[in-house]
């Protein structure tokens, strides 16, 4: 999504989990991706130490993958979150919808990354 990246943007961003009832945090702490979602609690929490643009698009990546109440929106935000929606990536959607697998072998890809197999093949060579 093309939005720029001004304090007040930000505070838009804000203002659509508020009013979706959902707590947005600032913390210190080690995310992998620069936030943590506790859905059933309905808390985001954000990495403190983000400058302003990546605070922007973790909001706005949070935002097009976290499915809301949109009847508990404003007309603003929620004005925000479809252009949000509208704007995310089709490739997102692929793999949901990429499920052509062979009906005489439905594991085929389980068995091919079975690491079990692969440990048992060790134990071998070290007894030997």
């Amino acid at each position: 999504m093309n939005i720029k990246i001004t304090p007040n943007n930000l505070t838009k961003l804000e203002k659509v989990f508020e009013d979706a009832k959902y707590v947005l945090r600032f913390e210190k702490g080690t995310f992998n991706s620069g936030y943590c979602i506790l859905e059933h609690k309905k808390v985001v929490v954000i990495n403190k130490f983000l400058n302003l643009e990546g605070r922007i698009n973790t909001l706005i990546d949070i935002l097009s993958s976290l499915p809301l109440e949109e009847a508990l929106l404003t007309t603003e935000s929620h004005k925000l979150y479809k252009q949000i929606l509208a704007s995310k990536p089709p490739a997102e959607d692929a793999p949901a919808a990429d499920t052509d697998i062979p009906a005489e072998n439905p594991d085929a890809t389980a068995t091919d990354t079975d690491t079990p197999a692969a440990d048992t093949d060790t134990e071998e060579e070290t007894t030997a």
